[in-house]
Parts: structure tokens; sequence; C-alpha cells
């Protein structure tokens, strides 16, 4: 199983001039100075992280994020993967809850059946009853164990799907770093790129500048 990105697969056709208006138009002098505001924040933000992926992550490895990030494009497109990640995280939730609460009632309904049956059942059959009624607990753990079984497996099959959504989605976006793989040094790295790209983003929305 993939370690998830904290992201979930979001595909949009974002309207760059709307989101950044005048952004793509201006000079490039102007350009030019949003790249190294980018980059020297950047840089800063980098420290806060492991010394193992400071090195890892170069100049021209920030520069190349920085430049991404020029438009604004790749934050709305985060943004997009961060919304659909919360639903589909719910949405799994919610699933392994209902399944649980199903096997819960089950469980409830056999028992008290028994209860009945017991109460009812002549001193001479109690034994062969209490026989059958703990294969019947037994089979019905089984069936359990393997729909319980089942569905962490459904999970993991479409959060292993996800994290090549997403990866393939941000590689598309021109995102450094990003790429299908299933290496989990490289999936770190991949979140930590994406710590930067969230810290980065709260800080311009914080000062106004997105």
């Amino acid at each position: 199983m993939r370690a998830p990105l904290q992201i979930a697969f979001f595909s949009s056709e974002i309207q760059i001039m709307d989101i950044y208006p005048g952004v793509i138009d201006s000079d490039p002098t102007k350009l030019q100075e949003r790249h190294y505001y980018l980059l020297s924040e950047l840089q800063t933000l980098v420290k806060d992280l492991p010394s193992s992926f400071q090195q890892r992550l170069s100049y021209n490895t920030l520069s190349d994020l920085a430049l991404a990030l020029i438009d604004g494009t790749v934050y709305e497109i985060v943004q997009g993967l961060l919304d659909i990640q919360h639903l589909t995280e719910k949405n799994l939730y919610n699933q392994r809850q209902k399944l649980h609460c199903e096997h819960q009632a089950l469980k409830q309904d056999m028992l008290r059946k028994h209860k009945e049956a017991l109460q009812t059942c002549k001193s001479h059959n109690l034994a062969l009853l209490k026989t059958n009624q703990q294969g019947e607990l037994e089979a019905l753990e089984v069936r359990v164990r393997e729909e319980q079984r089942m569905m962490d497996k459904k999970i993991v099959s479409e959060i292993d799907q996800k994290v090549i959504d997403q990866q393939n989605t941000l590689e598309k976006a021109g995102v450094p770093g990003f790429y299908i793989t299933t290496n989990p040094q490289e999936l770190t790295m991949q979140m930590n790129l994406l710590e930067l790209i969230l810290k980065l983003q709260q800080k311009e929305s914080q000062s106004g500048l997105q």
C-alpha cells in the first residue's frame, strides 16, 4: 500500500486569469520579482524539514517549484485535491462504519435468538442446542472477519489508486518532484513538497498576495 499523500485526485479546468488577474500579462521584471520572492520563501520554509530532505531539495528544484507557483494555478489544484481527499476519506470511513454497524446488529440478533431458544429448550436437548449455537456464532465471526478484510482491501485499493491519480495530476501540472512512484522515500519527498506549497499558499493568503 502506498503512503497517502494527504491529498486526493482532482481534475479541473483552471482559469489562470481569474485566479491571479494580471499575472500572466505582467512584464518580465514583475514575473522575475515574484519568482525571486517565492524562491526566497521556499528556501526559508525548507529549513523546517528534516535535514535528509533539505539536502535533496536543491536550489534548482526549489527554483523550478517557484516557477510552477508563479500564476497560482498549482495552489488551486492542490486545494482541489485536498477538498476531494476529505470527501474520499469521509466516504471510506462511512462505508466501514456502516459495515461495522451491520455486523453488530447481526451479532445482537443472533444472541437474542439464542437466548430465546435456550429459555424454551428441553433439558435433554440443551447440550446439542449449545453446540449448534456455538457453531453459528463461530460461522458468523468468520463471515464478519472476511467482510472486514474485503472492505479493508477495497479501501487500500482505492487509496493506492488515488495516490497514482494525485501524482499524475501534479506531474501534469508541472510540479517538480511529482511522478508515479511507490518508493516510500519518494512519497515522503512528495509530501514534503506539498507541505511547502500549502505553507506558502497560507502565508500569501494571510499577507493578501493571493
